[in-house]
């Protein structure tokens, strides 16, 4: 009878760290950071699901739209983003992991257009294709002397400004090259600005709304400090040709 007792008491003491918590991340396909191939899901989406196994957690990934999974986290019905840019906006309603990696936002243009760009005042009378609830920097969101069609993803504005719907779009270059390859675009059609609007840290963040978002997001700083220290985030940057 004691031995049973013991063995039973043995399980109940292993049974909450071996049993690992599902949480529940989303995002658009966002190339080679996000991705809808199970095998290959994305240099985002690898990372976090490596730094909260160091933590004892499980993470669920589903492919949403851009708008839908934002909001979804922001109420707090699914748990994290695993890319996400800071505005001042989301800080109200999200909550930011420390910084992973960064992205360049670099304009896209057709590849015969002479366009420069220095500053916001060379976008005058321009039309601009933006992925809608992006978040480009509230001067640029806020400015009045260009348009700013909003699409649901970048592909759709490739296409537009090829068929000259458009003058220009703007994405990092890496997730922009993946998507022309992706869509079967070419890419010599178009042409990346040599000035970036901006350079935006990335980071994982789960909504306020969330009453565990603080408890997940210190979770993932301390897996990415301990997937740092072993390895695996260069192997996974390595897996997919970044250094």
């Amino acid at each position: 009878m004691k031995k049973l007792f013991t063995v039973g008491l043995a399980i109940l003491l292993l049974a909450p760290s071996a049993m690992a918590r599902t949480l529940t991340a989303a995002q658009d396909p966002w190339p080679p950071f996000v991705t809808t191939d199970p095998n290959r899901s994305g240099i985002s989406v690898e990372l976090v699901k490596a730094a909260m196994a160091t933590q004892g957690y499980e993470v669920e990934f589903k492919n949403m739209p851009w708008a839908r999974a934002l909001d979804a986290v922001s109420k707090g019905n699914i748990d994290l983003l695993p890319a996400t840019w800071h505005t001042e906006a989301r800080t109200e309603f999200l909550r930011y992991s420390n910084p992973y990696m960064s992205n360049q936002l670099t304009f896209i243009k057709r590849a015969d257009d002479t366009f420069k760009f220095s500053s916001l005042n060379d976008l005058q009378g321009k039309v601009v294709g933006i992925v809608r609830d992006y978040g480009y920097g509230d001067a640029f969101l806020e400015a009045t002397h260009f348009d700013k069609p909003a699409a649901n993803n970048l592909a759709t504005n490739l296409k537009k400004l090829l068929a000259n719907r458009i003058d220009l779009t703007l994405e990092d270059k890496i997730v922009a090259q993946s998507v022309m390859q992706e869509e079967g675009l070419d890419s010599s059609q178009f042409a990346f600005t040599d000035q970036a609007l901006s350079t935006n840290p990335l980071h994982v963040t789960s909504g306020k709304a969330n009453p565990d978002s603080q408890m997940f997001i210190n979770a993932y700083n301390k897996g990415l400090d301990a997937i740092k220290a072993d390895g695996t985030f260069e192997k996974i940057l390595k897996k997919y040709g970044i250094n």
